[in-house]
Parts: C-alpha cells; structure tokens; sequence
C-alpha cells in the first residue's frame, strides 16, 4: 500500500518548486482553454494557478506575490459567484 511506504520530509525550497512548476502549468492552460473558449475551465485552472502563486509568495515570504495573487484570487472568486 502507498501510505506504508516512507517518504523522505519535503523541503520549504523543494515544495516550492513544485508548486511554482504546477501552478505555471495550471496558468498556460487557463491562458489556452481561454484561447479556445472553453469556459469555465479557464477560470478553474486559472483558480488553480493564482491559488499556487499565493502558496508560493507565503513560503518565500515574497509580500508583492502575496499582494497580487491575493487580490486575483479575491477578484476571480468574486466573478465567478456572479454569473
């Protein structure tokens, strides 16, 4: 079973890494469904992406990525319980 299996602890930096790859992946996706128009993934992906970028900015303690992904992700929530 997977949970049996001992995995090494995750580092601050490693984590990072990681998250920050993930959530510019999940961002270049949110840009190409809107390219074609495929709403609402766009925005869920790019929920996702901003929602990454925050984590991000709170482990290298980075206020500027605190700052604008925080006010993005308020600013996407909002318009998505608008529609």
């Amino acid at each position: 079973m997977l949970s049996d299996v001992a995995m090494p602890p995750v580092r601050s930096g490693q984590m990072s890494f990681i998250i920050k790859w993930v959530a510019s992946v999940m961002q270049i996706l949110g840009y190409t469904a809107t390219g074609f128009d495929w709403t609402p993934w766009n925005a869920y992906l790019f929920l996702g992406g901003v929602a990454g970028w925050l984590v991000v900015g709170v482990l290298w303690n980075d206020r500027a990525l605190m700052l604008i992904h925080a006010v993005a992700l308020v600013a996407m929530f909002v318009g998505l319980s608008s529609r």
